[in-house]
């Protein structure tokens, strides 16, 4: 792999460049953004090989492109590409949202062909900009692929190889199926939360008991509310068929376990709960769920051989109990890498010291 082309130098863009250069064997990288100070900083810090503020002749003869931008900004960026890359170079994006580009890109090949296969990286911060960057931000992350129909198997080898070489685990699947995934796993989620949220704020009364008491299981599970209106406002207007069906079944789910509240269907309603109970029980042996007591924490950890067991070592040696321990794969809203859950405050409070005095960051949850 000659030559690298990064649009969008923020947090994901700056990661993979780091990333890139750390772990890759690419010998050019080079980066476009608006924020000249970002250029300025990843070219001193030898991450990138040069920069430009504009789409120009640098992107030239590169073999594939990441376009790191708002998703409704990459179809314009495509298009300002277009004169300068060949037909073998690979243009990829790293948007939470496949179709609507997938559907603005068929008709700029109409004008010349290229290739675009969609990305989706499952990882990410709630810090932003080249200074949040990292380079073992992918590590072990699911990263979605979503080529077209034409896209050769020899193109998609080519971009799960350089996913594979940052430590990331590719999973290839369709642009239709994975906007209709994340509606249902991650966008109306957030709708939900944000939608708890408002319902809570507008039954409080002058006394403010509710605030006080959400700060238990109900903050838990509508902590990512916390997140960036501009961002989801962005994913609400490109996946808004997806989001708007999933919306409607669960609308309808609620209104069957009214009708069954309000006829006493005993069987109904334990059967709910049963059913919701053991298919969440498949997700992870690791997540105790957001109504049980615990503690937990996050440590951004890099990926190499026995970083796991060093820190279960260095905690049991101070006589903490673990409860649970493991890697995050899906890390889109998380800060880290390493889940680990305790069963006492004290464990968990012991642990943020000891693991800070040995220069891990740490997110407490």
């Amino acid at each position: 792999m000659n030559k690298i082309g990064i649009v969008g130098l923020g947090l994901i863009g700056g990661s993979l460049a780091k990333a890139l250069k750390e772990k890759s064997s690419v010998r050019h990288i080079v980066a476009m953004d608006l924020n000249e100070n970002a250029l300025h900083q990843a070219f001193n810090d030898g991450v990138i090989n040069s920069y430009t503020t504009t789409i120009d002749e640098k992107f030239s003869d590169c073999d594939i492109i990441f376009l790191c931008t708002p998703v409704n900004l990459i179809s314009d960026y495509v298009n300002q590409l277009l004169p300068y890359v060949n037909e073998n170079c690979i243009l990829t994006d790293v948007g939470s949202t496949k179709q609507a580009i997938m559907t603005d890109l068929k008709n700029l090949k109409s004008e010349k062909d290229f290739c675009f296969i969609g990305g989706h990286p499952m990882t990410g911060s709630e810090k932003a900009g080249y200074m949040a960057s990292r380079g073992h931000l992918f590590e072990n992350a699911y990263y979605i692929l979503t080529p077209e129909d034409s896209t050769s198997q020899n193109q998609l080898e080519k971009l799960k190889k350089l996913i594979y070489s940052i430590g990331a685990i590719p999973l290839v699947i369709s642009p239709e199926y994975h906007d209709l995934i994340t509606a249902a796993i991650s966008h109306v989620p957030h709708i939900i939360a944000s939608s708890l949220v408002n319902m809570v704020k507008n039954l409080d009364n002058e006394d403010k008991y509710m605030n006080l008491l959400a700060a238990g299981g109900f903050k838990d599970i509508t902590r990512i509310a916390s997140s960036s209106p501009e961002i989801w406002h962005n994913i609400c207007m490109t996946n808004q068929n997806n989001i708007r069906f999933v919306l409607d079944y669960f609308i309808q789910i609620l209104k069957e376990f009214s009708s069954a509240i309000e006829e006493q269907k005993d069987e109904f309603i334990w059967n709910f709960f049963d059913s919701a109970k053991q298919y969440r029980k498949s997700f992870s042996d690791r997540s105790p769920g957001p109504l049980l007591k615990s503690y937990e924490i996050i440590v951004d950890v890099v990926d190499q051989p026995g970083i796991i067991a060093n820190i279960a070592v260095l905690l049991s040696k101070h006589n903490i109990n673990i409860k649970n321990i493991g890697i995050i794969n899906n890390r889109e809203h998380e800060n880290g890498a390493l889940q680990i859950i305790f069963d006492k405050e004290e464990d968990q409070k012991k642990s943020i010291k000891l693991l800070k005095d040995m220069n891990y960051n740490i997110y407490e949850k």
